[in-house]
């Protein structure tokens, strides 16, 4: 299905976005929202960000990445993911949307990101906000072109 996604790196500090192109192909980076909801405050300006920019970007999807460890365990940075993931999808469902909110393995993401952004010259400390950005490029793009496998696989596969 065609359509932008919206790609989602939450932190404990920040939330990296990202979107994608209409063809769902390609993911770039979006913005770094300043992270401020916790496990029991109301919803708060991130949460609102994050569906301004779903409308912002007519998304047809959100993809939030789910921090395993490399056992494939949870940890807290997997609640705080869930908890942000479900925090979108009820804010989307009471406005009637029926977008929906998935979770993608982001193992390694952020080092991979911050290698990346060293390998160009960007230091850690002066690109955070940018290594959540990527982080969440990361993300996104990872699970676009395993989408684009499945499908040709099904494609390639004998009848």
């Amino acid at each position: 299905m065609e359509g932008r996604r919206i790609g989602i790196d939450v932190g404990t500090v920040r939330i990296g976005v990202a979107a994608s192109n209409r063809e769902a192909t390609l993911a770039f980076p979006v913005e770094t929202v300043q992270r401020e909801t916790g496990f029991k405050d109301r919803d708060q300006e991130d949460i609102d960000r994050i569906l301004e920019l779903i409308s912002d970007y007519d998304a047809v999807e959100v993809v939030v990445g789910l921090p395993r460890d490399l056992q494939a365990h949870g940890s807290k940075s997997v609640k705080h993911a869930k908890e942000i993931a479900f925090r979108i999808r009820r804010r989307l469902r009471n406005t009637g949307s029926t977008i929906p909110v998935v979770f993608a393995d982001e193992r390694l993401t952020t080092v991979a990101a911050t290698q990346a952004l060293r390998a160009s010259g960007v230091s850690e400390k002066a690109g955070r906000s940018v290594i959540d950005q990527a982080a969440a490029v990361e993300i996104l793009q990872s699970w676009l072109d395993s989408r684009v496998l499945a499908r040709q696989r099904e494609n390639d596969s004998p009848n």
